[in-house]
């Protein structure tokens, strides 16, 4: 009996062991799995409680960039947009500043120099076509600050600035387009200072370089050079060839503007370099100078606040001088100006800073301005050779302008020829023109 009831005693042990045991472990599994689930419950309650980020405006500066799948592309706007009802377009590509533009003689090509060291070569033959053909040309460890093509249209020159040499490029065309760019030829440095002024003439006889002191160098094309010249001015500001191809000019500390005719024999052969004329009239250095294609008028702008024009084509060997044919006034920036003047000589375009204004050259008076057309200074403008547009240089485009101001002169033009005697062709021509005109001016609501 003592064995039996022993052993129910270790049995009984046994059990409550196993219902403890069984209890434990009953209990860890509870906790470990409803206890998990009931911290996620309440972890997901509290990120409920979170608000939302707001999404970013579309007027910080910030890019707002899809993501996954979609195709839409916020619209990125950058601060230097520019709009004006005058804009034509904007030829964009430019990674820098665009210092400078040089159209080709058959009218077809302009080649813009930036100071990224690059230099883009545009098709401007269509200007209402949405793109534009064009070719980017690199200059290594160097930016050219001027530009010049040569007169047959098939390669182009170019001024660095580090370096401070001469490069020329050729250009080869496959059915009227510009297909590649080749270094061909580079020349010795013959300057100390920067240069101011460069280029190559019309008849491509010899070409020019000025740098902002004293020094002005004229060459043949194969960079031989024929004579140097002191231009007298302490500082020069600016330095150029005449269209037609006969006078260099350069402009500084002094108020009158001397004028160059570079000689050549019958034969071709470089003579000598003579004084043509002078334009005086100004009370103050002359910072910039500009020419008809013909050379008939020329346009110079001073520090004295005031701008001329010249009636130029004079027989100066007989002794006529040139005479003033009408001064106007501007205002004065913090940087020097640049001029351009329309191929007819009516229109005088005026970047000062980061404006430009057109003025009237008969009557001498400020027709508009355009402000703002960059966030810095303009660098330089040029009309093209149909007087239609006006192109302006600045950071990382070129603008093109409407002559707006163009389409007024001429319908006043035309107005002071009807006042005169005329044969009925004549007056049917006229007529035409003021209507053209007057249609064009009202899309603009002038």
């Amino acid at each position: 009996m003592g064995e039996i009831d022993s052993g129910l005693n270790m049995n009984i042990v046994l059990v409550i062991l196993a219902t403890v045991l069984s209890c434990i472990i009953i209990q860890f599994i509870y906790k470990n799995i409803f206890g998990n689930k009931k911290s996620k419950t309440e972890e997901e309650t509290s990120m409920d409680m979170v608000e939302p980020i707001a999404p970013t405006s579309e007027n910080t500066v910030t890019e707002s960039r899809p993501t996954g799948k979609s195709k839409k592309r916020g619209t990125w706007k950058q601060k230097t947009e520019f709009s004006h009802p005058w804009l034509l377009k904007n030829l964009k590509g430019h990674p820098g500043n665009v210092l400078m533009v040089d159209f080709s003689a058959n009218g077809k090509f302009m080649a813009a120099t930036c100071d990224d060291g690059s230099v883009i070569l545009w098709d401007v033959r269509d200007l209402n076509s949405k793109e534009h053909r064009h070719i980017r040309v690199n200059i290594e460890f160097d930016y050219a600050s001027h530009i010049a093509w040569s007169p047959d249209s098939k390669g182009f020159i170019v001024h660095t600035v580090q370096e401070n040499h001469i490069m020329g490029y050729k250009v080869e065309k496959k059915k009227d387009l510009i297909v590649s760019v080749a270094h061909v030829i580079s020349f010795d440095k013959v300057h100390v200072e920067d240069v101011v002024g460069f280029g190559i003439s019309s008849n491509g006889k010899f070409m020019m370089s000025c740098s902002a002191k004293t020094d002005m160098i004229i060459y043949d094309l194969k960079g031989q050079i024929l004579e140097r010249l002191d231009t007298y001015l302490m500082n020069t500001h600016s330095a150029k060839i005449s269209p037609c191809g006969r006078f260099v000019v350069a402009t500084g500390f002094s108020p009158d503007v001397k004028v160059m005719e570079v000689c050549f024999t019958r034969n071709g052969d470089f003579k000598q370099v003579v004084k043509a004329f002078e334009l005086t009239g100004h009370n103050s250095g002359v910072y910039d100078v500009a020419f008809t294609p013909d050379t008939s008028h020329i346009a110079t702008i001073s520090k004295d606040g005031t701008w001329k024009l010249f009636h130029t084509n004079i027989k100066y060997t007989l002794g006529e001088s040139p005479h003033v044919l009408e001064t106007g006034t501007y205002s004065p920036g913090a940087n020097p100006p640049r001029i351009a003047l329309s191929p007819n000589a009516e229109v005088l375009a005026l970047a000062c800073d980061t404006n430009v204004s057109f003025y009237d050259t008969y009557t001498g008076k400020l027709f508009g301005t355009v402000e703002n057309i960059y966030s810095s200074s303009i660098n330089y403008v040029s009309f093209d050779s149909s007087g239609q547009y006006l192109y302006v240089c600045g950071e990382r485009a070129v603008r093109i302008l409407h002559n707006v101001c163009g389409w007024s002169t001429s319908i006043d033009t035309c107005m002071r020829l009807l006042a005169t005697k005329q044969t009925s062709a004549t007056v049917e021509r006229l007529n035409k023109t003021i209507q053209e005109c007057k249609e064009k001016l009202a899309k603009f609501n002038n």
